[in-house]
């Protein structure tokens, strides 16, 4: 049995959509820095598809089956930038692209802040005991 022409608009469509769309699209191509820091995009990617057609017959002399189809299909697809995944120095970290998200940036940070702390404290405290011996 011949394909219906809607299904015929349907693959068509999406058939593009998956050429548009793709695993490239939401993680995008990483770039290595001269620190050996690899940073990676990341995007949300929204996608709609609708497909739609009816046959017609203004005489009814036509068989059915053999009655004329008359439509059409659309799709759209939107691309929006989350952030960027920077992987160097043993870590790994998402820097999200959206200024107003002020609080997951926080808790992002949270681990580098800490591990800044413990270093300040731990060089403190060598620099007393060097003071300590050298009076």
């Amino acid at each position: 049995m011949e394909n219906h022409p809607i299904e015929t608009l349907m693959k068509t469509a999406m058939e593009s959509i998956k050429e548009m769309v793709d695993v490239n699209t939401v993680v995008g191509d990483p770039v290595e820095t001269p620190d050996g820091t690899v940073i990676v995009p990341i995007s949300r990617v929204s996608c709609g598809f609708a497909a739609g057609g009816g046959e017609y017959d203004f005489h009814g002399d036509l068989p059915e089956g053999h009655l004329p189809f008359g439509g059409g299909s659309g799709a759209g697809v939107s691309v929006q930038p989350v952030g960027f995944l920077v992987v160097g120095q043993n870590q790994v970290r998402l820097m999200p692209v959206d200024a107003n998200n002020t609080v997951d940036r926080l808790i992002d940070m949270a681990p580098q802040m800490l591990n800044n702390l413990r270093e300040l404290f731990t060089h403190r405290r060598e620099v007393t005991k060097v003071t300590e011996v050298d009076q």
